[in-house]
């Protein structure tokens, strides 16, 4: 079987998902390829697109291979300003290759101008039109190779991200029309949230032959004529490792469960599609964690649980994986304690992504978050203390907020600053699936009949448009706006540990 990660997503880390469905279908003897085409698809754009356009563009053309090497070399991190313009100059050069065909196209996302995402009537049209795909010169190669190469039967493809549908379905358009013998599976995240939305039809009969949703091992054994035997075995990053990812060294994702422990949040996902909590023992995450280690000498491990459990935290500090990680943690009374905290540091820990959504108690109360802001206080000064660094998500707009509420956010934010280092700012979305949307007056979001999200009448009349007024004004705040600018443009998240482990010098970073 082959399995793949299509474009366009962040390409800075192996995709996990793909490594550990390969370590199911390998620990039950069924043969496997993992290709990550995100990754070299992007690399033949750099290589072989000749924009036209200004000297900003001509610049960045010029310099391709430096900038690259410049986000590949932690040499490279040791100005913010130059890696910057190293990641404005390569999406500059992005975003005019595909201009000619109708694009926004950048590091992190692919627009087309003429279709969305969220239509099944474009999807199909992009898997008709496959040849206009600014990817097709280069997959059509690739998949071709691939399917000679494995001698396979059955094509796995991974989609998470809306980023990655039309591509998805320009190749499965090929595949149906140069391999027609080819049997399609499709799974991923973005997959799993169209089928636990109760409207889902399914409009892709003729070009997908199977539907995974969650977590795909057993169901993909299942398809296979196996019943899953190991329920943990050790990722494979055999072959994805071997890529030039935009990083100062290989980023290793790993999933020590899949749901989240907590699920109380009003309007999360997790909750509206109901994926249960599956946990990794946290000894053989760890040993495991270790393992992986020894085979691919990582720079930064990345933790992709919604939230880190308890459990596996103590059990990080009592066996560190020996490489520096970092990864989403609740608020809790563990973070609480400044000694634990200490602890986590010293395992190598450095940097925590910390969901508090609001600075006012009881919009917290309301959306059932479980969060204390007194707790929470101590949480980002114990988290200071101790080294780590804290990515605060910030949620605006959600149906127990107004204005006054944002108001004691800002307060809470500038109260303390120092002790925040990255912030996410959002505005929310109301999931379509969520059973809270019952109570509010609800209209589209955008027309799509895959639509992830609905519109609604803000029971308070708190709007978009006056949150949105409200957030330019918030990053006006000089104590927030010192904050703001230590985010690592596009990357985000994904860079800011390397930030926060000291390579790159900027004023308010350790």
């Amino acid at each position: 079987m082959l399995i793949i990660h299509p474009p366009l997503a962040k390409p800075c880390e192996p995709p996990a998902a793909p490594a550990c469905l390969a370590a199911a279908l390998t620990a039950h003897g069924h043969a496997c390829s993992v290709c990550d085409l995100n990754i070299e698809a992007l690399e033949y754009v750099f290589r072989t697109a000749r924009p036209q356009g200004d000297t900003w563009t001509d610049r960045a053309a010029k310099h391709i291979d430096k900038n690259l090497e410049i986000l590949r070399d932690k040499h490279g991190y040791g100005s913010f300003d130059r890696y910057a313009r190293a990641v404005a100059d390569l999406d500059r050069f992005l975003a005019m290759a595909g201009k000619d065909f109708g694009l926004q196209l950048s590091l992190a996302n692919y627009q087309d101008n003429a279709r969305s995402p969220v239509k099944s009537a474009d999807l199909r049209t992009a898997a008709t039109d496959f040849q206009a795909n600014i990817f097709f010169p280069y997959f059509s190669k690739r998949l071709d190779e691939l399917i000679e190469t494995a001698q396979c039967t059955r094509i796995g493809i991974s989609l998470t991200y809306l980023s990655q549908a039309l591509t998805t379905f320009a190749m499965i358009g090929y595949i149906r029309t140069r391999h027609p013998e080819q049997e399609i599976i499709l799974g991923g995240g973005l997959v799993t949230t169209w089928l636990s939305n109760p409207l889902w039809r399914n409009p892709f009969a003729d070009l997908v032959d199977h539907f995974i949703a969650g977590r795909g091992e057993k169901p993909l054994l299942r398809l296979l004529g196996s019943e899953q035997r190991e329920p943990h075995p050790l990722p494979v990053f055999s072959g994805l490792d071997e890529n030039s990812y935009l990083s100062p060294g290989l980023i290793l994702p790993y999933a020590t469960s899949s749901g989240c422990f907590w699920k109380k949040c009003s309007f999360c996902p997790e909750r509206s599609e109901n994926n249960p909590y599956v946990q990794v023992p946290p000894g053989t995450a760890v040993a495991q964690l270790r393992n992986l280690c020894e085979l691919h000498s990582p720079a930064l491990i990345h933790l992709l649980d919604n939230a880190i459990s308890p459990a596996l935290l103590r059990t990080l500090c009592d066996q560190p994986p020996g490489v520096p990680w970092y990864g989403f943690a609740r608020i809790d009374r563990w973070l609480a304690d400044r000694e634990f905290c200490r602890r986590l540091r010293a395992a190598g820990c450095v940097m925590l992504k910390l969901g508090l959504e609001s600075g006012d108690q009881e919009v917290l109360d309301r959306m059932h978050k479980g969060i204390d802001l007194r707790q929470a206080a101590r949480v980002l000064e114990n988290l200071h203390d101790a080294g780590i660094a804290t990515y605060v998500y910030l949620l605006f707009g959600t149906p127990a907020e107004t204005r006054a509420e944002a108001e004691r956010t800002r307060q809470f934010v500038e109260e303390h600053h120092r002790a925040i280092d990255f912030l996410n700012l959002a505005i929310f979305n109301l999931p379509v699936g969520s059973d809270e949307a019952e109570a509010l007056p609800l209209s589209d979001f955008y027309e799509g009949d895959l639509s992830l999200y609905r519109n609604f009448i803000h029971p308070r009349g708190w709007d978009r448009v006056e949150v949105r007024r409200f957030l330019a004004s918030f990053k006006r705040s000089p104590k927030i706006a010192d904050i703001l600018k230590n985010d690592p443009p596009l990357f985000t998240s994904n860079h800011a540990p390397f930030m926060a482990l000291g390579l790159t010098k900027k004023s308010g970073l350790r």
